[in-house]
């Protein structure tokens, strides 16, 4: 028999504005606001882990990234968006 990989599912946030998501994102993700996160930890929480952040490829996935582990949620760094497959 063969063994099955499993790819661990993950969920992937988009961390820029609303007005900028709309405008384009790749499809399954989340729009959280970096400006947001903190007030939306609960929600968060109940999301599956990993998280990839991403943004529009400058420095917010970064900043998420460093916010959502500190507070011991795990994260990846997703770069930007149009990055994701």
């Amino acid at each position: 028999m063969k063994k099955k990989n499993k790819t661990p599912q993950k969920t992937i946030i988009d961390v820029r504005r609303p007005d900028e998501y709309e405008k384009g994102h790749a499809n399954g993700t989340i729009n959280i606001p970096l400006n947001e996160i903190d007030g939306r930890f609960d929600e968060i929480n109940k999301l599956k882990t990993p998280l990839v952040a991403v943004c529009g490829g400058g420095t917010r996935h970064v900043k998420a990234f460093e916010l959502l582990n500190s507070h011991g949620i795990n994260c990846e760094k997703g770069g930007s968006w149009k990055d994701i497959k």
